[in-house]
Parts: structure tokens; C-alpha cells; sequence
């Protein structure tokens, strides 16, 4: 019977919908939404690197968290796009190991740089006099490195753990990029040890990088009610709002997915947490952080009369 069984090589990405009359629609808006997240995101990179202005910490960390989100973006959204209009929507053993990892490096990696940019928020606004010297350039670049080199390494365990599956009673993954959760729905070997290692990692991660931000704009807060100057205090609730907002959409989708207890979402809310934090969030930062920010308003009028 073991002889009968024949390993598998490719695999089948469903994709967000099976309906043939939503292909060409779904493939028209995800397209628009993957050039304005590039735009969006590789745009405030130049600007940071051109505009010797924004040569801050702030703009630093926000550069770095971009260039996350681009790399986040880049690794699942091609790939649905060719699926959405190719018919037989085929990936590779090793395409499939490879877009998780990339996903994965670049998530993991936000996570860090969130935790930064609070730290940083919480500096600037509660000891200002200070930052200068505490927010020096060295401690930027070390807090960006270790950020990445905490990032990019930490899928490499759970792609290691992936060899140890094999794939022989299915080869259709129901969703729209290779989810690890949707790997293990159709693998012949028992995962239980793989999506022990994914839950650990994930609440772990996610718990830490997210209770520091929440002590860090805690204190931010403490400090802006304190704040006896109604213009100083609408612009820190400003930042600070956007920042959350920001955090609240990337989290809230992760927790969803890989901490909340019980066997998981089903196939449908599966997408759609998925699509909040491969898509749409890389869409929005961006925006979100630089829109209502007239450091980064004022460089890009300078950019366009030039």
C-alpha cells in the first residue's frame, strides 16, 4: 500500500473564489491595489532617502517598515495574480516553502519594527529634551538590524519542520497562497508537532511585540493627558491614533489565525484574515503613517515642483 502511494511535488492554489465569472474582476482590483502598495510604499522610501528633512529616527523606522510591507506584499501578490487568470493555478514543493518563508521573514520582521517605532513614539513625546541622545543614530541602525535578524531567520524553523510532511492524499491548498495552517489540512503526516511549533512561535511573537507597544503608547498617553496645550495634545493623539489604528488591523488579524484557541478558522474567514494582513495592511501603512504628516506632505511638494 505504501509502494501505491505517490508523493506530492505541486500543489493546487484555489485562490480566493472558484466563481469563473469573478477571475478577471478579482484580477483587475487585486492588480490595482499591488501597483498603489508598491507606489505607496517604495514612493515614502525614496522620499525619506532623498529629503535629507526626513533623515530622523522616525522616518528611519517608518522607511524600514515600508520596505517590510513591500516585501510582504511582493511575496503573495504576484503569484495570486498569475493564479487568478491561470487555469491551472500550480505551485512547487519549493515555490510553495519559498513564498511562506518570504511572508513569513516579512511579518515577523514588522512585528519588531512596530515594537520600535512606539519605543520611539514613546521617547519623542514623554522625554523630548532626551531624545537627541537616547534615539542616537546607532541605536537606530542596531534596533532596524535586529529587527530583520530576528525576522528573517524565524521561518526557517517552521519551513525546516515542513520537510519532515509528506503530501500524498491531496495536492489542493484552499486559499490563495501557500498559509502553512492550509498545508497541514493536507498533509499524509501528522502535524500536530509542526502547528505546536507555529502556535508557540506566533503567541510568543505576537504577544511580546504587542503588550510592549500597548505599555509604550500607555505611557504616551499618560503623558499627552498631562499636556496642558490643546494644539500639543491633538497632534500627539493624532500620531498615536493613526500608529494604533495601524497595529490593531495587523494584530488583530494574526491572532485571529494563529493564537485564538480552538481548531481554527473555516476555509472562508481563513481568507479574509489572510487577505487583511498580506494585502491590505501593506496597502494602508503607508497611508496611515504619512497621510496627515506634514514632514512627509511637505517633502513630496517638494519632490513634485523639483
Amino acid at each position: 500500500m505504501e509502494a501505491n502511494k505517490t508523493l506530492v511535488t505541486e500543489f493546487v492554489l484555489t485562490g480566493l473564489t472558484d466563481l469563473p465569472g469573478l477571475q478577471v474582476p478579482l484580477f483587475m482590483v487585486f492588480l490595482f491595489i499591488y501597483l498603489i502598495t508598491m507606489v505607496g510604499n517604495l514612493g515614502l522610501i525614496f522620499l525619506i532617502w532623498k529629503d535629507p528633512c526626513l533623515h530622523t529616527p522616525m522616518y528611519l523606522f517608518l522607511g524600514s517598515l515600508a520596505f517590510a510591507d513591500a516585501c510582504s506584499s511582493s511575496s503573495v501578490a504576484p503569484r495570486m495574480l498569475v493564479n487568478t487568470i491561470d487555469k491551472s493555478q500550480m505551485i512547487s514543493l519549493l515555490e510553495c516553502m519559498a513564498q511562506y518563508y518570504f511572508f513569513g521573514s516579512s511579518a515577523t520582521t514588522e512585528c519588531f519594527l512596530l515594537v520600535v517605532m512606539a519605543y520611539d513614539c514613546y521617547v519623542a513625546i514623554c522625554n523630548p529634551l532626551l531624545y537627541p541622545v537616547v534615539m542616537s543614530n546607532r541605536l537606530c541602525t542596531w534596533l532596524i538590524s535586529v529587527s530583520y535578524v530576528i525576522g528573517f531567520p524565524h521561518p526557517i524553523i517552521h519551513v525546516g519542520l515542513l520537510f519532515r510532511l509528506t503530501f500524498c492524499r491531496s495536492n489542493i491548498i484552499h486559499h490563495f497562497y501557500c498559509e502553512i495552517l492550509s498545508l497541514f489540512t493536507i498533509s499524509s503526516t501528522d502535524p500536530s508537532i509542526n502547528a505546536l511549533v507555529v502556535f508557540i512561535f506566533a503567541a510568543f511573537i505576537q504577544s511580546l511585540t504587542f503588550m510592549a507597544i500597548i505599555v509604550s503608547y500607555t505611557g504616551v498617553l499618560f503623558v499627552i493627558l498631562k499636556k496642558k496645550s490643546e494644539r500639543g495634545r491633538s497632534k500627539a493623539f493624532s500620531t498615536c491614533s493613526a500608529h494604533l489604528l495601524s497595529v490593531y488591523l495587523f494584530y488583530g488579524t494574526l491572532f485571529f489565525m494563529y493564537v485564538r484557541p480552538g481548531s481554527g478558522p473555516d476555509q472562508y474567514q481563513n481568507k479574509m484574515y489572510s487577505l487583511f494582513y498580506t494585502i491590505i495592511i501593506p496597502l494602508l501603512n503607508p497611508f496611515i503613517y504619512s497621510l496627515r504628516n506634514r514632514e512627509v506632505l511637505g517633502a513630496l511638494r517638494k519632490m513634485i515642483k523639483k
